[in-house]
């Protein structure tokens, strides 16, 4: 009913999968989701526990590393004062947060520095450094400053050392070092972290160097949940280390030890052990918010203050932000979509921009037309002549490297980004020919040539043999995100005895086979399609209904529920 096509697992996925079962053990559903992983029989189970000590990469790999630990400890004994200038996003901000935490626990302090998206844009930026400059004597710059070149040189009498993971240029910044696997000279081994990942491989190299200077430094593991919080609220692909980030970080959150996640979760209503859904969904967007339509440093304040007041009077506010960052989004969404419609949605660039569309709001509704056209979007939103956008990729597509061409070509003021996101900065008239090489750019990569992407599938499951204990085993192959989807499961036959509309475009509804096996099941934007209508008003019929299985916990009850991802009406 979405249109797409549903695609199962090949007679070979069959065969590696029943093999694998027989040589492991695991249940059948988990040893299918294995094999396509690519895992054999004697790596599943590191696969199915992975330990950070086995798949963290050595910190000096990674060019600059040694001289910036020095410096940032040499800055910390020597009682020098130290600003961290981080992105008001959910990955510069637990960056700052990680960065601060631990000189709190040294027994230091440092100040936080992010600036506005409206007033300042992305970045350092030259006033703001020059600053910072005449006050501290060391500057960090975290999921910013690879191609702050003007900023970072205005920071006179300051040392400054950037921590990032944005494409870099063919030139470095005049920094004391620049710690970034997406360097135009890194192997790009670990070009898949986020910034908090590189902030965290320099805090081990700092504790390593502690050690060897025999001192003992903060507990690192401690700090893993803000490392998967941004691991997977930045769309990073979870896979090698950043599995283990994220696999060990919830299990910190579940502690909840830190006050701001705490009170982020208590907001969010959050009544459930944590899980990647949670940290995408429920507590990134909350981090964003204050970036987006607020004040830019409440993220970074939330996640690395101590004091549970303070945390729940931040996680409320951010809450607010929140609410009506969703309103504001829905509105540009709405204009946005009905431009792209109007210019067409089978190009190789989907794109929409209007006057005084928030900038807060665009990367956001950039991922929305992504989503919907399986193609990359770009949103801009205009205050004059200033253009300032954001853009979503599709796997396959480096939409940064593409982006940051046409900064060189002239054709942008100020861009780039990373392979999956990009952000951008251009003057009104050069929005077409912008966006008409940037169409061109893209077309050279593939982009475009696929139709609505396919919905492929793990396999067919009854009603009755979707338990909690199914999900939970199958919750052992996670965590699931960019990288390694989540399982999908098609429900062969089934008929609808309950299904209700919630709010404007969900719908809820209950199903079985007729067996006894019955399930809940939940359908999110199903009336932006036909789905939604289709299912609402099914007059008896039976439909195959495909999804992801989920837990829903309410009041300390646990039942099985599927996220409705599609459907198909069974043919008389």
């Amino acid at each position: 009913m979405t249109g797409r096509r549903w695609i199962g697992p090949t007679p070979e996925d069959d065969r590696q999968a029943e093999a694998l079962a027989q040589d492991t053990g695991l249940a059948p559903p988990l040893a299918r989701i294995l094999a396509q992983r690519g895992v054999s029989a004697p790596q599943a189970a590191a696969f199915l526990a992975p330990a950070l000590r086995d798949l963290l990469p050595d910190p000096r790999s990674l060019r600059d590393m040694e001289p910036v630990a020095e410096r940032f400890l040499a800055a910390v004994s020597g009682g020098e004062k130290i600003a961290v200038f981080a992105d008001y996003d959910v990955d510069g901000g637990a960056s700052a947060a990680l960065i601060l935490c631990w000189l709190r626990d040294m027994g230091r302090s440092a100040t936080l520095y992010v600036p506005d998206r409206i007033d300042e844009g992305y970045g350092p930026n030259p006033h703001a450094m020059a600053e910072l400059a005449t006050s501290h004597d060391l500057i960090i710059c975290v999921d910013c400053g690879t191609l702050s070149h003007e900023a970072i040189a205005a920071a006179k009498g300051a040392d400054v050392v950037v921590l990032d993971h944005h494409l870099g240029g063919e030139t470095l910044p005049p920094a004391l070092g620049v710690v970034n696997p997406n360097r135009q000279d890194e192997d790009g081994a670990a070009g898949h972290l986020c910034a908090a990942g590189v902030v965290f491989l320099m805090l081990v190299e700092a504790g390593r160097q502690l050690r060897a200077a025999g001192q003992q430094g903060p507990d690192l593991m401690a700090m893993l949940d803000l490392v998967a919080l941004a691991t997977v609220a930045d769309v990073a692909p979870l896979v090698g280390v950043n599995r283990a980030f994220v696999r060990q970080g919830l299990k910190v959150m579940a502690r909840r030890a830190r006050p701001g996640l705490v009170a982020l979760s208590d907001v969010a209503r959050m009544d459930a052990a944590p899980n990647s859904y949670h940290l995408g969904f429920l507590l990134g967007p909350r981090v964003n918010a204050g970036g987006r339509i607020g004040k830019a440093d409440l993220g970074a304040r939330l996640l690395a203050t101590p004091d549970p007041a303070e945390a729940a009077a931040l996680a409320e506010k951010l809450d607010q932000l929140n609410t009506e960052r969703r309103e504001i989004e829905a509105a540009v969404r709405a204009a946005a979509m009905e431009q792209a419609e109007t210019r067409g949605l089978d190009a190789p660039l989907v794109w929409a921009a209007g006057e005084g569309w928030h900038p807060g709001v665009v990367g956001i509704v950039a991922a929305r037309l992504k989503e919907a056209t399986n193609r990359p979007a770009v949103v801009i939103g205009f205050d004059g002549d200033a253009g300032k956008g954001s853009g979503r990729s599709v796997a396959g597509v480096d939409l940064g490297a593409a982006v940051q061409r046409l900064a060189s070509e002239g054709l942008l003021q100020k861009g780039g980004g990373h392979r999956m996101a990009a952000g951008l900065s251009l003057d009104r008239k050069m929005l077409e020919p912008a966006m008409e090489r940037l169409s061109e750019l893209l077309a050279r990569q593939g982009a475009g040539t696929g139709g609505v992407a396919d919905l492929r599938l793990d396999g067919t499951l009854m009603p009755g043999a979707a338990t909690v204990d199914l999900i939970e085993g199958l919750e052992d192959a996670g965590p699931f995100g960019m990288g390694a989807p989540a399982p999908r499961f098609a429900f062969p036959d089934c008929e609808i005895s309950y299904a209700k509309r919630v709010g404007d475009t969900h719908l809820r509804l209950t199903f079985g086979d007729g067996m006894g096996g019955r399930i809940d099941a939940i359908a999110f934007g199903a009336f932006d399609s036909a789905l939604g209508p289709a299912l609402e008003r099914h007059g008896g019929a039976r439909f195959h209904l495909a999804g992801r299985l989920e837990i829903n916990t309410w009041q300390g009850r646990q039942k099985v529920q599927l996220r409705l991802s599609d459907a198909a009406q069974v043919s008389a």
